[in-house]
C-alpha cells in the first residue's frame, strides 16, 4: 500500500502519475481537430492530469482523513481516464498503438490507488 507514511513508495507513485499526465497531454495533442477530438481530448486531458495533481496533493495531506479523501478523488479520476481511453480506442480516434501503453498504465495506476483506498478504509473501520 502507498501511504503518506512511506516516502519512497509515495515518491515513486508521484513520479509515475506525473509521467502519465505528461503522456496523456502528448497523446491528446495527436487528436484530430474536430468536435469529437476536442471533446474527448478535453475530458481525457482533465481526468488524466487530475490523477497526478490529486495524488500530489494527497502526499501533502495534513491528516489521514485528508489523505483518504484525496485518494478517493484519484481513484475516481483514474477510472474516468480508463473510460476515456476506452472511448478513444473504440472510436478509432487515433491509432491504437498510441494508446496501448497508456491504457495499461491507467489500469495499473487505478489498481494501485484502489487498493490503497481499500486498505485505508479497512484501517479506519478498525479504529
Amino acid at each position: 500500500m502507498i501511504s503518506n507514511n512511506n516516502p519512497i513508495s509515495s515518491e515513486i507513485l508521484r513520479q509515475r502519475t506525473k509521467k502519465f499526465a505528461v503522456e496523456i497531454i502528448k497523446l491528446v495533442s495527436l487528436f484530430p481537430r474536430n468536435t469529437s477530438g476536442f471533446v474527448v481530448g478535453n475530458q481525457l486531458c482533465k481526468s488524466g492530469t487530475s490523477v497526478a495533481a490529486n495524488y500530489r496533493a494527497a502526499t501533502r495531506a495534513r491528516s489521514d482523513a485528508e489523505f483518504y479523501a484525496k485518494i478517493c478523488i484519484c481513484v475516481e479520476e483514474a477510472d474516468e481516464t480508463v473510460f476515456w481511453l476506452e472511448i478513444v480506442e473504440e472510436t478509432d480516434l487515433i491509432q491504437k498503438t498510441n494508446i496501448e501503453f497508456l491504457r495499461k498504465e491507467a489500469i495499473e495506476i487505478l489498481a494501485i490507488l484502489a487498493t490503497t483506498k481499500k486498505t485505508l478504509k479497512l484501517k479506519q473501520q478498525k479504529r
